[in-house]
């Protein structure tokens, strides 16, 4: 059996039949599911520690960089996903372009990426929370707040919120996109606050020197804050239930990406003009801004904006994994009994219910922040292979319908790859050796497993 069969588009199309989601998502779902998984803990907190340790104002240049990186690849999933509107995303179009061993690899990054990334967020959202309440005067045992790494027992809010949300993906993804719109919209408030009322006391002489570490220092920025930008390819693991995915899953994508490109250097710009870069390496550098120029009020602030943001980050990163999982499962990959659709409420609850019990495990036992870069190792490498996917379909494929075509394909692709290859470099050896380690485990399951009950396996061994 070939390690590179391929699925045709149209097999991938009638994959769902059966088993198929609900389409209940229109363009402006997907723009606000796409910022509600980019806009984290990254504009809150990200921005001041790699500016204060990596790349001074310049933290302004490793946005650009990294969200340029991201455009590139962003088109080029556009293409993809309007051609392939199912389930799985980069797991998918992986399929289409380079075959089933390639898939299988993406689709395990992608556990990478969404599973650690999840475990990640859900610690963050736990410290904002206690620390909320602390300044309200309620203090929780620290025991039930913290890993047992940390001398706790097990981190209680991180578990809880993470079962509130896979309970709120099982009913329906209809309710969860109107809870995710409603926590977006009162994170860009937050925002949007910040950006009127600290750049009127913005000093440019703050931003001298410009790159106090060099160019080497904005592109070590770039490799970090690219954590910032993770989430906007999850867009397209909702191709399967939206209304119109030709016309609204690129939509969706660059418009995500866009927007919060455009608020990420803003707030990059801001921060650093109001206060010198050197003192912002603290916990919460959006605040100091606003208590340096008299909002006192700053914390609360920040502390609203950051939870609304950290909580439809979980959101997005969840769903997003319940959707690659569905796709595999369907081919073969992983168990198909767990190919389940809820008969109510329309959704993959057995999937669901593993992914948010596995991530409530690692989150609520485990010290994330050690492996939390292997999140940024699995999303790059997703995103160089759906690049390079592109590529490889114009060739093999050129006659193939495309609602959307990525633009000046052979300047874009090869861009993204170098671009994305280039942060990759910029990471630690820790995590290429913690990547390898995961990838290594993936190949296993693979050749022990998924390659024996593949789907697609079995139809050509069948004929």
């Amino acid at each position: 059996m070939s390690l590179f069969r391929k699925k045709n588009i149209a097999d991938l199309l009638r994959g769902g039949e059966g088993n198929g989601l609900k389409k209940t998502l229109g363009a402006t779902d997907l723009v606000l599911l796409g910022i509600g998984c980019i806009i984290g803990t990254g504009i809150f907190v990200l921005t001041g520690v790699a500016a204060a340790k990596y790349a001074g104002p310049g933290i302004m240049l490793s946005f650009v960089l990294s969200g340029l990186a991201c455009a590139f690849v962003a088109l080029a999933y556009s293409e993809l996903a309007s051609m392939v509107p199912a389930a799985g995303g980069a797991y998918t179009f992986a399929y289409v372009t380079m075959g089933e061993l390639v898939a299988f690899a993406v689709g395990w990054a992608l556990v990478c990426e969404y599973t650690i990334g999840s475990a990640t967020v859900a610690a963050g959202w736990s410290g904002y929370m206690v620390g909320l309440l602390k300044s309200a005067g309620i203090m929780l045992p620290t025991m039930w707040t913290t890993v047992p790494a940390e001398g706790g027992i097990v981190n209680i809010p991180a578990v809880l919120i993470t079962g509130f949300l896979t309970y709120l993906l099982i009913l329906g993804t209809r309710e969860s996109v109107a809870l995710n719109r409603a926590l977006v919209f009162i994170k860009l408030g937050c925002i949007g606050f910040f950006l009127f009322v600290a750049a009127p006391h913005v000093n440019p002489l703050n931003w001298q020197p410009f790159l106090p570490f060099g160019w080497s220092g904005a592109v070590t920025g770039a490799a970090i804050v690219f954590f910032a930008y993770v989430g906007f390819d999850s867009v397209a693991t909702a191709a399967e239930e939206c209304n119109n995915p030709n016309r609204d899953i690129p939509i969706g994508i660059v418009g995500s990406l866009a927007i919060c490109t455009v608020l990420y250097i803003a707030v990059a710009a801001v921060l650093t003009g109001v206060v010198p870069y050197s003192m912002l390496n603290n916990s919460e550098p959006v605040a100091y801004a606003l208590r340096s120029i008299g909002m006192n009020f700053g914390s609360a602030l920040v502390a609203l904006g950051a939870i609304s943001g950290i909580t439809t980050a979980l959101l997005v990163f969840l769903y997003a994994q319940t959707r690659v999982f569905l796709a595999m499962a369907r081919d073969g990959m992983i168990p198909q009994n767990l190919v389940k659709i809820h008969p109510k409420y329309g959704t993959p609850h057995i999937i669901t219910l593993i992914v948010g019990g596995g991530v409530s495990v690692l989150t609520g036992l485990l010290p994330i922040g050690v492996i939390a870069e292997l999140c940024n190792m699995g999303t790059m490498f997703a995103f160089i292979l759906v690049s390079l996917g592109v590529g490889v379909l114009r060739k093999t494929q050129p006659d193939t319908h495309r609602p959307f075509r990525c633009p000046a394909v052979g300047v874009i692709v090869p861009l993204a790859v170098l671009l994305c290859g280039y942060l990759i470099a910029n990471l630690s050896k820790e995590t290429f050796v913690f990547f390898i380690i995961w990838l290594a485990i993936g190949m296993g399951v693979y050749f022990s497993y998924s390659r024996h009950h593949s789907t697609l396996g079995k139809v050509q061994y069948d004929e």
